[in-house]
Parts: C-alpha cells; sequence; structure tokens
C-alpha cells in the first residue's frame, strides 16, 4: 500500500461534516487549518481536516508519505466513512472544474487498495456531470477527454460518470466545433469518446458531419466517421451517394476503396458505387469494377446489383444484355425492375421488336402469378411505342394497362399524347388529353407541352396560342368547353360533346398549370416569322423569372433571319454572348443558315472561324451549309476558303456527299476553256463518273494542289486519277496559275505533271498511265495550245517509290535532278525497276498562253 496527499482549496472541503474527534480538533486547534499539508496520521483511524489555504496539485510538488503511514481500510468494515468522505471530496472538485484534482484523487484512493468500482459507485454523477458541462463551456473539451483517459485507467467507467447535463454540454460544443469547420478536430473527439462507450449519433448528426466532409471532399475524414456508427455498412453507401450527387467520382471512388477493405463483400456498397458511376456518367469505371471486384473475384451479385449495373449501362444495348445472361448463368431470378431496364435499353437503341418480345414475356409472367406489372413497365413499352410513331401500338398498351388494374399515370399520359402527335394525330391527342383530365389525372408542364407542340408540329399556330391562353387565363376549368374553343368546330368539339352529353355533363376540372421555359420555346416556334411577337414571348417568359436558354435564342435567331433580317440574326447572336450564355453550335449554325439565305456568305465564314476561335466544334451540319452556300465559284478564294471545310470536316470524322461540290468545281475548273462544247463535254464525262467511284481523292488532290503559294514551283500529282478526274486538276492548277497571273505573279518554271509509276514487266499498269497521258496531252496541246514535252522517263533504283503518297514540287525537282541518267550497273534479281513517267509544260508556252488568255477570267 501507499500514503497519499491530498491537496485541496477552500472550496473543496466536502459538505460531510468531518468525524467527532476531527471536529473538536477543528475548534480546538485552528492554527493547524492554515498548515500547508497534512499526512494521515498512521495513528488515528480518521483523516485529518485540510487546509483552506493549499495551493492546487500542478502548483506544488509533494512527496508522497511512506508506505507505513498508510490508511487501510477493510471493504468488509463498517468504517467506511474515510471513503465516502473522499468521494465526496472528488465530486465536489469535479463540480468546481478541478477535473485534474478529480483524477488525482481517484488515482490516490485506488491506489490505496480501495475498489475502482466502489469508489466509483460512491461519487456523484450529477455533481461530476456538472464540473464535466462546467469545462466543456470553457473550451477545455480536450482536458475532460485527458481526464476521462486517466479514469479509464484506473477502472472507472467514464461514460457512468456523466449524465444529460454532460451530454448536452458535449452536443452543444461538438455543433459550435463543426460550425467552424474544425471538422477534423470533431472526428478526432468523437474517436476518443467512443473508445469510452460513448453512444456517437446522440452527440451529432451523422447526416450533417458527413455532409460537411463531402463538401470538403475528404473522404478518408468520413470513413473515418462512419467507422464509429454502429451502422457503417451503411453510412459508407450514404457517402459514396453524396460524393456521387455532387459529381465527385474521384472522392467517390476513395470512400469505396477504403470501405470495401474495413467491411469486405457488401452488396450495398458495390451497388452504391455503380449508382454513382452512372450519376457521374462514367459507365466504363462501373464495368471495371464488375469484372475486377466481383468478376474476379468470384464474388456473386444479387439481383440488385445487376440491375444498377443494367441501368447504368442502358444505353449500351450489346453489353446490357451479356449481363443480364450473366444473371441467367447464376441462376438470379429477374424481377420486374429487371424486365424495365431491359426495356429501357430497347427503347433507348430503337429496338420496337426486341422490346416487343419482352413485353411479350413478361406478360406471360404475369399471367402465370410470377410477377407483377407496375406502371414504369407499361410507360416504358408505351415510350417504346410513341417513338417509332406507332401510336396505335401504344393505344393497345393502355388497354391492356387498365385491364390489368394498374391506373395510368401523368409519363404514360404525355407518352400517348407524344405517339399521337409524333404521327400528326392533333385529334386523337386532344382526345387522349381530354381523356386524362376525365380521369382525375393531374397533367403536369411536359404533357401540356407535347400537345402544344403537336399543334405547331401540325401548322396549327392559333391553336396553340388559344390553348395556352385558355390555361394561363384561368377559367372555370370546363375542360370540355375550353377544348370547344380550341378545336374550333373540329372533330374534337364533337368528341367532347359526346363525352359532356354523357355521365359526365357535370364534370368540372381545374389543373395547375405552371409554364416553363419549354413551354414559352414551343410557342416562338409557332410565331413562324412573325419576330416581334417572339420577342415579345421572351420577354414574357422573362417577366415570370424563367430564364431564355440556348434553344430560345436559336429560335429567336431563326425567326430574325426567316423575316430577311440578317443583321438582326447576328446582332442576337452577339446580345446571346452578352447575356452570359455561351453560343453553341447550333445557334451558330443557325446563324450562318441564316447569313447563307441572305447571300452574305463572307459574314457566314466569319461565323464559322468565330465559333472555332471560342472552341465550338462545328458538326455536320454546319459543314453542309457552308459547303452549300455557293451555286458557283467566282474566285480562286472561294474555291480554296470551300476546299478548306471540305478538308476539316473530312478530318473530323464526318462523311459528305462529294457530288455538289465536285460539279461546282468542275465548273469552276472548265472555266479555263472558252469553248462551250468542249466544256460540255468535259461535264458530261465527268458526271458519268460519279457512279463509278468515290469523289474525295479527287477532291483532296484538287485541295493540296490549290494550297501552293504562287512562288513554289507548278508541280501536279495525277496518280491513281482517271481521265477525267485528270482533266479537272490540271485545269484547276492552271485556273490558279492564271488568277495568279492576273494579280502580278508570273510563271518562273516549267511545269511538270506526275503522271504516275509503272513497272517495266507490268503492261497492265503502263496502258492506264498511257491512256491519262494521252488525254492531258491532248487536254494542254489540242485545246490550250501549250507545248508539251515527255521527260526522259528514270529508273529508281535506291528506294522504291510510295505509289500512295502525293509528290510536291520540291520533290520532284530533287528528283530530277538526281536521276539525269539511268543507272549502267545491273539491278538486283529481287528488285524490280520502277518508271516514273513524266509531262513537262514549258514555262515559255505558259506565259504565252497567260497572255492571250488573260482576259477570259471573270
Amino acid at each position: 500500500m501507499k500514503d497519499f496527499v491530498v491537496i485541496l482549496g477552500s472550496s473543496s472541503i466536502p459538505n460531510s461534516p468531518p468525524p467527532p474527534n476531527l471536529r473538536h480538533r477543528h475548534h480546538s486547534s485552528p492554527n493547524k487549518i492554515n498548515s500547508s499539508f497534512h499526512k494521515l496520521s498512521p495513528s488515528e483511524n480518521q483523516p485529518q481536516p485540510i487546509s483552506s489555504s493549499v495551493p492546487t496539485s500542478h502548483s506544488h510538488q509533494h512527496p508522497y508519505p511512506p508506505l507505513s503511514s498508510t490508511v487501510r481500510w477493510n471493504p468488509s468494515s463498517r468504517r467506511d466513512f474515510p471513503l465516502k468522505y473522499y468521494a465526496d471530496l472528488a465530486s465536489k472538485l469535479a463540480e468546481d472544474g478541478r477535473l485534474e484534482d478529480f483524477a488525482m484523487t481517484a488515482d490516490m484512493v485506488v491506489a490505496s487498495g480501495v475498489n475502482a468500482l466502489r469508489f466509483a459507485s460512491m461519487l456523484s454523477v450529477e455533481i461530476v456531470s456538472k464540473g464535466v458541462a462546467l469545462s466543456v463551456r470553457e473550451g477545455k473539451v480536450k482536458n475532460v477527454v485527458e481526464v476521462f483517459k486517466k479514469v479509464e485507467k484506473l477502472g472507472v467507467a467514464p461514460l457512468k460518470l456523466v449524465n444529460g447535463i454532460g451530454l448536452d454540454s458535449l452536443k452543444r460544443e461538438f455543433q459550435r466545433i463543426l460550425g467552424s469547420g474544425e471538422v477534423e478536430e470533431a472526428v478526432d473527439l468523437l474517436e476518443a469518446l467512443r473508445g469510452f462507450q460513448f453512444t456517437i449519433k446522440e452527440l451529432v448528426n451523422p447526416s450533417h458531419i458527413v455532409k460537411i466532409c463531402v463538401d470538403k471532399r475528404n473522404p478518408n475524414l468520413a470513413i473515418r466517421y462512419a467507422c464509429l456508427l454502429p451502422h457503417a455498412r451503411i453510412m459508407f453507401c450514404s457517402i459514396i451517394c453524396e460524393f456521387g450527387k455532387r459529381r465527385d467520382l474521384a472522392s467517390a471512388l476513395t470512400a469505396y476503396e477504403l470501405s470495401k477493405n474495413m467491411s469486405g463483400p457488401n452488396m450495398y456498397l458495390y451497388r452504391a458505387i455503380i449508382d454513382t458511376c452512372g450519376l457521374c456518367g462514367d459507365y466504363m469505371k462501373s464495368r471495371n469494377i464488375y469484372q475486377e471486384d466481383l468478376v474476379n473475384q468470384r464474388v456473386s451479385p444479387n439481383i440488385y446489383v445487376f440491375n444498377s449495373l443494367m441501368n447504368v449501362n442502358a444505353h449500351d444495348l450489346g453489353y446490357t444484355l451479356d449481363v443480364y445472361k450473366d444473371m441467367q448463368n447464376l441462376g438470379i431470378a429477374a424481377d420486374t425492375a429487371c424486365y424495365n431496364i431491359l426495356l429501357k435499353a430497347c427503347c433507348l437503341a430503337h429496338r420496337v421488336d426486341l422490346a416487343q418480345d419482352i413485353y411479350n414475356e413478361v406478360k406471360h409472367l404475369e399471367s402465370t402469378g410470377v410477377l407483377k406489372l407496375d406502371a414504369f413497365t407499361y410507360c416504358t413499352i408505351v415510350k417504346v411505342f410513341a417513338d417509332a410513331r406507332l401510336w396505335q401500338k401504344a393505344l393497345k398498351i393502355k388497354e391492356d394497362m387498365i385491364s390489368a388494374g394498374v391506373t395510368p399515370n401523368t409519363v404514360t399520359w404525355s407518352s400517348l399524347i407524344n405517339s399521337c402527335a409524333n404521327a400528326g394525330l392533333v385529334v386523337q391527342a386532344f382526345q387522349l388529353f381530354e381523356e386524362m383530365i376525365l380521369s382525375r389525372c393531374e397533367p403536369n408542364s411536359q404533357c401540356c407541352n407535347v400537345l402544344l407542340h403537336a399543334c405547331v408540329e401540325a401548322s396549327q399556330y392559333d391553336r396553340a396560342f388559344r390553348l395556352f391562353r385558355s390555361w394561363m387565363g384561368g377559367q372555370e376549368g370546363n375542360i370540355d368547353s375550353t377544348l370547344k374553343q380550341v378545336n374550333n368546330g373540329t372533330s374534337v368539339s364533337t368528341v367532347s360533346n359526346h363525352i359532356t352529353n354523357s355521365h359526365h355533363h357535370s364534370f368540372l376540372k381545374k389543373f395547375s398549370f405552371k409554364p416553363t421555359t419549354a413551354t414559352y420555346n414551343i410557342l416562338m416556334k409557332a410565331c413562324c416569322t412573325d419576330y416581334y411577337r417572339a420577342k415579345a414571348i421572351m420577354d414574357e417568359m422573362k417577366s415570370l423569372g424563367l430564364s431564355p436558354n440556348h434553344v430560345s435564342w436559336t429560335t429567336l435567331i431563326n425567326i430574325c433571319g426567316g423575316s430577311g433580317n440578317v443583321e438582326g440574326a447576328v446582332q442576337i447572336l452577339k446580345t446571346m454572348h452578352m447575356t452570359g450564355i455561351k453560343p453553341d453550335v447550333v445557334a451558330y449554325t443557325t446563324a450562318m443558315k441564316v447569313c447563307v439565305e441572305g447571300k452574305r456568305l463572307k459574314l457566314a465564314f466569319s461565323l464559322f472561324e468565330e465559333m472555332k476561335r471560342y472552341r465550338v466544334q462545328p458538326n455536320l451540319v454546319t459543314y453542309n451549309t457552308l459547303l452549300r452556300a455557293r451555286s458557283k465559284y467566282g474566285s480562286l478564294h472561294e474555291v480554296q476558303q470551300c476546299l478548306a471545310v471540305y478538308q476539316e470536316m473530312r478530318k473530323a470524322g464526318y462523311e459528305s456527299n462529294d457530288i455538289y461540290l465536285k460539279e461546282l468545281i468542275e465548273e469552276w475548273c472548265e472555266g479555263v476553256i472558252k469553248e462551250n462544247n468542249q466544256k460540255q463535254e468535259g461535264l458530261s464525262a465527268c458526271k458519268r463518273t460519279d457512279l463509278e467511284r468515290p469523289h474525295g481523292l479527287l477532291l483532296e488532290k484538287i485541295a493540296v494542289h490549290l494550297q501552293m503559294s504562287t512562288t513554289e514551283s507548278p508541280a501536279i500529282d495525277i496518280r491513281r486519277l482517271t481521265k477525267v478526274e485528270a482533266r479537272i486538276v490540271v485545269l484547276a492548277v492552271l485556273r490558279m496559275i492564271k488568277e495568279n497571273y492576273i494579280q502580278g505573279h508570273s510563271v518562273k518554271d516549267d511545269m511538270l505533271i506526275i503522271l504516275g509509276v509503272g513497272e517495266r514487266y507490268e503492261e497492265a499498269a503502263n496502258v492506264i498511265i498511257s491512256g491519262v497521258k494521252d488525254a492531258v496531252m491532248k487536254l494542254l496541246q489540242d485545246e490550250l495550245g501549250l507545248e508539251v514535252l515527255p521527260v526522259e522517263p528514270r529508273v529508281k533504283k535506291d528506294r522504291w517509290v510510295d505509289l500512295q503518297a502525293p509528290i510536291d514540287a520540291n520533290t520532284v525537282l530533287l528528283e530530277a535532278a538526281e536521276n539525269n541518267s539511268l543507272s549502267e550497273k545491273p539491278l538486283s534479281s529481287t528488285r524490280r525497276p520502277v518508271i516514273l513517267q513524266r509531262l513537262k509544260v514549258t514555262r515559255k508556252s505558259l506565259n504565252r498562253w497567260l497572255q492571250r488568255r488573260a482576259d477570259f477570267i471573270t
């Protein structure tokens, strides 16, 4: 046993009276009370009183008394008053906020041999808890945790020393810490309290601290906190989903990896991360997780994981069906949600036949009692038929739905109305809308927009405006009278009268209609070419607090251009920029179309350059709009401009219809020939080749040659071209030379024409080259009067000639200088000699021809 010293202040004297002899000594010897320390005398069985002027333990060091002076208590003895005395003393110390002194007192009592649980049972929990609350309010929560650690080492559970008052103070302190953004400090303290068996969810709201961790993008801290909760596996999924809602896939994946290592295979966890991948648009990551964490680890997913995986990849019908087969191979039976996802995938892939087969299968399963179809099943198959304009089949699904006891919802009615609207059946769409109202189904804005869109697509613009104003006007709500007014005597009114005169005669229905931006966009399209009416609709949209989107501005540009105001349309595009909405490719393409229709081609091409400066990628419509902008070419610059667009289009991966552009270039090239009969002959010959081969090679050849600068030596590569195509390329280069000559650039070198490369022992290649050569010679000599000389064929032995790559002028001249004579050395039998055949148009004849025909170019 050890002796101990208790160091106290005046306020630490317990309220219970001391023993009689101690009380007598207290009154008879007051000077002893003011002494600094008093040891417990081994000759006395009662503790001595403590001086009121004793300093605290942290300011005064004093060694323990010797072992022989220790007071020993017998637990079985009735003389328990000293233990009760020091229990009250420790409680009073805690109440005054002197928790360290409280812990030291408990340490000394337990060290003397007293049972810790017995000592703890004598402490006043109410008083100790008040002391804990006082320290927490003073911001000493860390000191409280340290005292709890000391007490726990003694065998006293800190949880038993704190009641409601202390817990409330801890709650408020954690709210303060989290409010200041110190979430890591809060988690550290919570981890410590969790070690003392405190219930964490009573101290702080779990969703609140998770939200802070997600806002700070700290998945590690969020997982640390989740591990403190008894339902940690569920909290892991919540954390991943919260990151997914903020489109933070990287943090979600980090939380997933940490959770996976802590919880092992968890189907909730797999489903949460797969759904998050879909929410963030990274479907490939969901496939990797399925393959690496499930298939490779031989973990069998449940039906819910399979459904999530198929739903995320529903846009890829092939992969979705593969996952469905994997599920069947594992013996997992498909549920209604699984079939709904398969129907969704068929809808996105426009596979009406497969959707019909799946629907028939689930109908059979429903008839046998295996499945019960829900509204989503019917809505999906209705949408499949609606998108395919199969409105009759869509209406048949509605009958199946009603017969099965499933009430059509707003989505179902909207899909049905849309199916008729897509087929141009406005009357049928109105009838379905009325049936929807009569069935007590509240239409939403999307359903009303579908009906308005049906009117616009059928060019019934006035009906669309009357219908919209009736919904916005707050009339008595009689849908029959509204439809009569809108239809103005059509067959729909007859249908309405028939229904009204039946048992629905007294039917009155009001429904709330809140127009959306899409509603006003549809009404703007109904303005046709009335720009001022469309502008008024946009202003009305803004007055209701709705913001015009890209469709709104694009529609206004199109309407303004349709009224003939090209400058106004371009100004609207600029205004769109100034309002903070970056024009997209549709807006730019619409503005360019307006410029093309208004014969403002320079303005159209300037918009094309502007959209590329703003990093807006042109699409197929953009390229076709510019390529079809001209009905004829008048200058070299115009041809070069369109050919540059054509090349950019091909590089972007778009396939174009080359016939239109090719015919324009043919006409421009044939302008070199003055005689009309020769021009017609060339055009007719070219048109015969349209069905024989694609025109991409020809247009690329022309584009390459017309991009040569005026300082380069004229050289024409007509390899792999037909006779007609070779003629067009040669004429294109000659027209370029002529236009450059008019601008002051004369010809300084002979013009070389590369006919092709043939092998000495292959006659077929030489026959083709010979035909092209004759056609070119006839064009240059007979039709244009140019002097053409054959260049002596040369044999290439050092390297093989690439038959596919074009040869530029510098390469041709370099090869001509290197190969003035044939090699006298015999060639290897493993290499066949290749012959490069060329023609040369003399510079002198070119200049004479330019001087003679310069006035022909317009």
